[in-house]
């Protein structure tokens, strides 16, 4: 199975969580509820070739868009994100800061994806670099590509 984008195929990752399976709800440890801090995160699959990985986490149920909550390149190549860490350069979220921002959904139940990219190189980026930006800037490295969704309702 091949992830496709613009007619484009990339290797598959594999990312999953020890904390949470696929289509399951996202601790509250990890949320606004809670610590606020990134779940820890497994990658299986990195290329060879990959010279780095870059890691998007939105929310394509936030009313009249889709929410972004952390956004990150240069990871060193690895087969694991830390809990509470920051293993790479980081950019500009959609709650106006640089770090990770947990899910917070204002009402029912959002999905949330944690979406890997191996590139085939670094990227020289602004601090402020948003998910956009990101995803331009990356377009043409991409080399595999893997994505773990988690769910969260607010319980409060």
């Amino acid at each position: 199975m091949h992830f496709t984008e613009h007619e484009k195929e990339y290797k598959p990752l594999a990312i999953t969580s020890p904390v949470f399976k696929s289509q399951s709800a996202i601790p509250a440890k990890y949320t606004c509820e809670g610590k606020d801090i990134n779940p820890p995160l497994h990658i299986e699959g990195v290329p060879e070739q990959a010279r780095s990985l870059a890691l998007i986490v939105d929310d394509p149920d936030a009313p009249g868009k889709t929410w972004v909550h952390w956004v990150m390149w240069n990871i060193p190549i690895t087969h694991s994100v830390a809990e509470d860490s920051v293993p790479g350069e980081q950019g500009w979220n959609d709650f106006d800061r640089i770090r990770w921002g947990g899910p917070c959904p204002p009402s029912g139940k959002h999905r949330y994806h944690f979406k890997v990219y191996a590139l085939d190189t670094l990227l020289i980026l602004p601090p402020k670099t948003t998910k956009r930006d990101l995803e331009q800037a990356m377009a043409n490295h991409i080399l595999a590509y893997g994505e773990l969704v988690g769910v969260y309702k607010r319980t409060a």
